[in-house]
């Protein structure tokens, strides 16, 4: 609640915080009721659904992949749905996030499945070093594609150039509306998967003598990852570190249940989101940092200091 309100008040035309309540009830009264109501709010909204599914996508793909370096991001999911939506803005004259969402979704699933074959193509299997090598390596070879194909579409460039490296101020509040409901369906998937992501980080054997069904708990990670993913990409760009951080700082405090883990990621991703996108307000005022930069910033020198320690080092 206080990030919400630091994210409402903080900016280049600061609104006090006394403000803020009066102005949501009624704009017209205060100066600031435009920025507030037009600008500070919808960031806001858009930053709690993004880190929410930023952070439960990063919490079910660890322990789907068994990978403590898994992300999203690092793991190709980010860049299969950015590449999707540049194609449908590009080739398609897409421009609302209702239209091109499901592209998100559809590129998201299709970065995954190519992921995990490449990964698991080995004799040894889809092991947590050959899935983070053949995840950058998809990634990398996704944005490639994505950038020149908004080289060659100048136009499509100009719509991207923000969307691309991540900001809050991509889409309008509409898109919540359009977004939220898919997002909440794969926090629900997410959750119901918990249980038997507890038992398969024992093994797939034990796994199913204690009565977990590993293809119905594989294809529920799945399913709720890219939904997760795809939308929190669709409605604000490729955000990392958000989803390889928090579940580490979730673990930290609650332990190695799945179902706290998720519901801890629930909260502490909008915090790590909200906490970034203030920062880039005020790191260069009055121009401002995408929140994705941000993020790398804020998330690459935590995630160090977390792997070093003890109970990090394993899931």
């Amino acid at each position: 609640m206080l990030l919400c309100a630091a994210s409402i008040a903080v900016g280049a035309k600061p609104v006090p915080l006394a403000h803020i309540l009066p102005a949501l009830i009624d704009p017209d009264r205060f100066d600031d009721g435009a920025i507030i109501t037009g600008l500070r709010v919808p960031r806001t909204v858009l930053g709690l659904l993004a880190g929410a599914a930023l952070g439960v996508a990063g919490g079910v793909i660890q322990a789907f992949t068994r990978n403590p370096l898994a992300d999203p991001g690092i793991l190709g999911v980010n860049a299969g749905a950015a590449l999707a939506v540049t194609i449908g803005v590009a080739y398609f004259g897409m421009s609302a996030i209702g239209e091109y969402l499901w592209l998100a979704l559809l590129g998201a699933i299709i970065a995954t499945v190519v992921v995990w074959m490449i990964g698991a193509s080995a004799r040894e299997g889809a092991t947590a070093l050959r899935m983070t090598l053949a995840g950058v390596g998809v990634a990398a070879v996704l944005g490639g594609i994505s950038s020149s194909i908004q080289l060659n579409h100048p136009s499509t460039f100009q719509k991207m150039a923000g969307w691309g490296s991540g900001s809050l101020l991509a889409q309008p509040l509409s898109a919540a509306a359009v977004v939220g409901p898919v997002i909440l369906v794969g926090i629900v998937l997410a959750i119901i998967a918990s249980r038997g992501l507890n038992a398969l980080a024992l093994g797939d054997d034990v796994a199913t003598a204690l009565g977990t069904r590993a293809t119905v708990t594989r294809t529920l990670a799945i399913l709720a990852v890219t939904l997760l993913a795809g939308s929190a990409t669709a409605l604000v760009g490729s955000i990392a570190f958000v989803g390889l951080m928090i579940p580490h700082v979730a673990r930290a405090i609650v332990g190695p249940s799945q179902g706290w883990i998720l519901a801890y990621s629930v909260v502490l991703g909008p915090c790590l989101l909200l906490t970034a996108d203030v920062a880039g307000r005020v790191l260069m005022q009055p121009a401002e940092l995408p929140v994705g930069l941000v993020t790398a910033f804020v998330g690459a020198p935590a995630l160090i200091l977390l792997a070093r320690r003890a109970r990090m080092a394993a899931l």
